[in-house]
């Protein structure tokens, strides 16, 4: 990782002198990860314009220090009862955001989507486990085409990727409609794989996209 030198900004504080860069570093990018709507990589590139070079070798990896913000906001973004709070529960149109959430599940989406979920016959799904919180396994998205493109309009945080954490995505989706899509493309993902067919026994099913 390069390391960046300057005189200390607005953005930005000098180091405490009675604490260790290392400890200092982390620290700021705590706090900025609670005060500030901003990216990983742009929190870490502005801690590390004071990271003195003579401290590189005690410089934290770049992947922890994003595992840091990730567990901060997780910690900093629940209320007293676990759940997420309002200003996580709408969209900027003031639609409700929050389809499902229990321990297991957490799923997004909005009416709007719905209905362009509803329209459309094909659909398309994926999981990744690279960006998604501590706390849950992936992120599992049921996307559509819209003017050529696909889009995302559901979002599920399941906390497995096992045959019942997906039937339980698919269950609460369709209590909200009755969706009726002609075939649906996944990975290669055997819980995804045999989910759709136990769910959607009539629709075609295709392997990856």
């Amino acid at each position: 990782m390069d390391a960046f030198l300057s005189l200390p900004t607005a953005h930005c504080h000098a180091p405490h002198p009675d604490r260790p860069p290392a400890i200092q570093l982390k620290k700021e990018i705590k706090t900025r990860a609670v005060m500030t709507d901003e990216s990983s990589s742009s929190i870490i590139n502005s801690a590390l314009r004071t990271y003195p070079w003579s401290a590189v070798g005690e410089l934290p990896r770049s992947d922890g220090l994003s595992l840091t913000i990730r567990r901060q906001r997780t910690t900093e973004t629940v209320d007293v009862k676990g759940r997420l709070p309002e200003k996580l529960r709408k969209t900027y149109r003031d639609e409700d955001f929050i389809l499902h959430e229990d321990k297991k599940l957490i799923i997004f989406t909005t009416k709007t989507n719905l209905s362009i979920l509803k329209q459309n016959k094909h659909w398309f799904a994926d999981g990744t486990f690279k960006v998604c919180p501590d706390n849950c396994y992936q992120l599992f998205t049921l996307h559509a085409m819209m003017t050529n493109a696909i889009i995302p309009l559901v979002y599920g945080l399941p906390i497995g990727k096992s045959n019942d954490d997906y039937n339980q995505f698919f269950e609460k989706l369709f209590e909200q409609d009755n969706f009726q899509p002609e075939s649906i493309m996944t990975d290669f993902e055997s819980g995804t794989i045999k989910s759709v067919k136990g769910m959607l026994p009539n629709v075609l099913h295709k392997d990856t996209f």
